[in-house]
């Protein structure tokens, strides 16, 4: 399986880190997020990886360089030009992939999830992709059925309410920023550009099935602020 890492993000509630540097090399106890996620997926058999890179993008490529990969074969997708966002830089990377499933996650996230056990659960019910996801407290949530299916997304501090599919119940789960995909998925993304994987799962999941792989209990942090940084290394060594 090859996998992807999102590390083109501004990172601006990473300031003043982001000011110089890119967030996915912000250092957890010594080690960059970059690398711990590169080493997480070495563990589960990903060894095949491609990164895109915009923000203090230089930097990325050095790390990478001088460190031989951590191990691993990594490739780098250019958006210095412009941002893609997560959608757009997906869609700019799919030449990298085969005919099997693939795993995309964000530098950002810590996480012990049994990826063994997700990639199982994406094999055993085919959906256009498996969504890593948890029932901790967020403001942004995807919403799914009683089978685990997506069919609407929520924002609890601006009330923005996306539903693709009407449903008796519906239950809130916040997003873990780890995705396992078929790569069937390239062929219902019509945006062209800038734009977000979650317009284009909430577009996807009218027609098609994308499923929630719920982990939680499993160690897992954001380090999308600076205060996370503390957090995060109390629990990853």
């Amino acid at each position: 399986m090859k996998g992807m890492i999102f590390a083109a993000g501004l990172g601006t509630r990473f300031k003043p880190w982001t000011d110089h540097h890119p967030k996915a090399l912000a250092l957890v106890n010594g080690k960059s997020l970059l690398q711990r996620n590169v080493e997480y997926l070495q563990h589960y058999g990903v060894t095949e990886i491609i990164v895109n890179v915009h923000h203090f993008s230089e930097q990325i490529l050095q790390s990478i360089d001088e460190n031989k990969g951590w191990g691993s074969k990594i490739t780098i997708s250019d958006e210095t030009d412009e941002v893609l966002e997560t959608g757009g830089g997906l869609k700019k990377a799919s030449w990298f992939f085969d005919n099997n499933p693939f795993l995309v996650m964000n530098a950002d996230i810590l996480t012990d999830l049994n990826l063994e056990k997700m990639i199982r659960f994406h094999q055993e019910n085919h959906p256009i992709a498996t969504l890593a996801t948890t029932d901790r407290k967020s403001s942004r949530y995807f919403l799914f059925d009683e089978n685990d299916e997506l069919c609407g997304w929520r924002n609890t501090k601006s009330g923005e309410e996306k539903i693709s599919r009407q449903k008796e119940r519906l239950f809130e789960k916040a997003f873990s920023g780890i995705h396992i995909i078929s790569p069937r998925i390239f062929s219902f993304m019509k945006r062209e550009g800038k734009f977000s994987i979650v317009d284009e799962y909430l577009e996807i999941c009218k027609t098609s099935t994308i499923k929630s792989f719920d982990h939680s209990g499993s160690k897992l942090v954001d380090v999308g602020r600076t205060e996370s940084v503390a957090e995060a290394e109390k629990l990853f060594r």
